[in-house]
């Protein structure tokens, strides 16, 4: 957790944006949006799944 802290009090505003820059760079405007909802049905298949896993643990429990 320490470690972590340390990493994320390095990252400042221009790191931020170099890294930034560089998506644009690499992907392109047009691409960004459709990488970002491929991510997002990501995270939100992620948590479904999580969620499933949570009421089966409690339905057995009982």
């Amino acid at each position: 957790m320490i470690s972590l802290n340390i990493f994320l009090g390095m990252i400042g505003p221009w790191q931020i944006a170099i890294v930034v820059a560089l998506v644009l760079l690499m992907f392109g405007g047009k691409k960004i949006p459709e990488l970002m909802r491929g991510l997002g049905t990501g995270i939100k298949e992620f948590k479904d799944a999580t969620n499933t896993e949570d009421e089966e643990k409690t339905e057995d429990k009982k």
